[in-house]
């Protein structure tokens, strides 16, 4: 018992390290040639941010594995060396809130300020907008848990007869207990509804922040991610239909690499009018509109780019580029279709388990069940990449509505072209969203992943917090997925596989 125990310490520690090496490639790797050298704090927040999401995730599995090792244990504090998983869940989510709502912000602002100001003038704004938004949150944090910061649970008083121990174990709707027939005996069985009432407890003020970040981030994540589950996987596959078919010749190249080079300049022009604008000061709603127009314009320009340097590959080797275009558009097919297979395996699984009541069946709970059986981790690795899995569905739904929604910032993630800002604010809404990512799965998979320490924090004490458990007790979240998974399966096959045209000549609006 206790060598598997410590088997699990160290397997959690080495995965720590793993994935924090894995988050320094992925910085290495995505980073913008610009900010190469340069910019070593919001680096260092970025890959601190990304660990702290990517742990988070593997938590759970971890909490279903430190439970199991206590199977045989009268209690788990009858074993040694187990995780303090409760601990842990509240250190890293403390953490996930100061990334999120102080830290980012401040590396955030500081990196964006103007370039002309010395180092110690955007330092002392990044801290005059980080300060303010510390001190409206505290008061804000103070003001609800001093108010409403209890948690009201529903609790039934039960009573019975003493009777002795019985040498055989009859059941029936006449006999529904042990001890004989009898409403006496059967007391505590036949309880009636008068004998419920509600046992009111004031939470700890870490739960009650871990709360409230989980409103918000499930907020994002209802309708990012309900977004991006059906937009992951048939973006992909739309990608494959809209793929070019054959190589174009070297006169319509010329055509049309002539006018990308005009839609170029019109953009430069365009940005630099907007930067002299934000100098002056007047950065009022008509230049983020301009902004936002520009950024999407250049967005799509970097899109035709790309899509004529694969029609109309160049150099020795341009047969081979040809071909691993090719490939890399069968590939997308490939991943498209299993990610399609995925969702509406998550879909299905939130309308059995979670939506219809009682559920009609466990689903993926008995899948992973019978996984362990086959191997004993392979039901905790598949249960660990159906809770990444939403995350990737969340950034996806994030950058296609961004796209789309005026209000919503465009931060893409491209190798070797991310700034760090956009870098700081995927991390942002990764951290925000995992707090949801893993109360939706404990949610989701409560038969497969009980008595764990998240279900204690997400499931018990989340899900009966004054003035918010009602959004939990009615499904509004859940019930919001779903709906625009729904219409965003509709859009892709109405008008997803269409090729996108290319817009006119590019102007600002007056």
């Amino acid at each position: 018992m206790g060598d598997f125990n410590l088997a699990l310490v160290i397997v959690a520690i080495i995965v720590c390290v793993l994935v924090f090496l894995f988050n320094v490639y992925l910085l290495v790797n995505y980073q913008h040639p610009d900010d190469a050298n340069q910019a070593y704090f919001p680096k260092f927040v970025v890959v601190f941010g990304l660990s702290i999401a990517a742990i988070s995730i593997l938590m759970l599995p971890a909490d279903v594995a430190n439970r199991q090792a206590c199977r045989h244990a009268i209690y788990n504090g009858a074993c040694n060396l187990t995780l303090p998983m409760k601990d842990l869940w509240l250190a890293v989510y403390i953490v996930d809130a100061v990334l999120v709502f102080f830290i980012i912000p401040f590396a955030m602002f500081y990196y964006e300020g103007d370039q002309d100001k010395s180092v110690g003038k955007r330092i002392k704004s990044a801290l005059l907008w980080v300060v303010t938004t510390a001190i409206v949150c505290a008061l804000l944090l103070g003001i609800l848990y001093g108010l409403v910061g209890k948690v009201d649970f529903t609790v039934r008083h039960l009573s019975s007869a003493t009777t002795n121990f019985p040498s055989t174990w009859e059941f029936s709707s006449g006999q529904p207990c042990i001890g004989g027939s009898g409403a006496r005996a059967c007391s505590a069985y036949t309880a009636n509804a008068s004998s419920e009432s509600t046992w009111t407890m004031r939470t700890t003020f870490p739960e009650y922040v871990v709360a409230l970040a989980t409103i918000v981030g499930s907020v994002l994540f209802s309708i990012f991610g309900g977004v991006g589950i059906a937009s992951l996987p048939l973006g992909l596959i739309a990608s494959f239909i809209r793929r070019p078919k054959a190589v174009i010749t070297r006169s319509q190249y010329i055509k049309e690499a002539t006018e990308l080079g005009k839609k170029a300049r019109e953009l430069k022009k365009a940005a630099d009018a907007l930067h002299q604008e934000e100098r002056s000061g007047s950065k009022g709603r008509k230049w983020r509109k301009n902004v936002k127009a520009v950024e999407k314009e250049l967005l799509q320009l970097e899109e035709d780019v790309k899509l004529l340097e694969e029609m109309y590959p160049q150099g020795e080797k341009a047969e081979t580029a040809w071909a691993l275009t090719v490939l890399g558009y069968l590939g997308k097919l490939v991943l498209g279709i299993l990610g399609l297979i995925v969702s509406v395996a998550w879909v299905a699984h939130i309308i059995i388990y979670l939506l219809i009541d009682p559920p009609l069946s466990p689903f993926l709970n008995e899948v992973f069940i019978k996984l362990d059986d086959i191997w004993g981790l392979l039901g905790t690795v598949a249960f660990a990449f159906f809770c990444f899995y939403l995350l990737l569905a969340v950034i996806a739904g994030a950058m296609m509505l961004g796209l789309r929604l005026v209000f919503i910032t465009i931060h893409p993630m491209k190798w070797g072209a991310t700034l760090m800002n956009s870098f700081l604010f995927n991390v942002a809404l990764i951290l925000l969203c995992s707090i949801s990512v893993i109360q939706f799965c404990s949610t989701a998979f409560g038969y497969y992943a009980q008595a764990t320490a998240a279900q204690e924090i997400f499931g018990h004490t989340l899900q009966s917090l004054r003035g918010i458990k009602y959004l939990y007790k009615y499904n509004v979240f859940q019930i919001a997925f779903v709906v625009l998974a729904g219409l965003t399966f509709v859009y892709y096959v109405a008008f997803g596989w269409r090729r996108k045209k290319r817009s006119g000549r590019f102007q600002l609006s007056s």
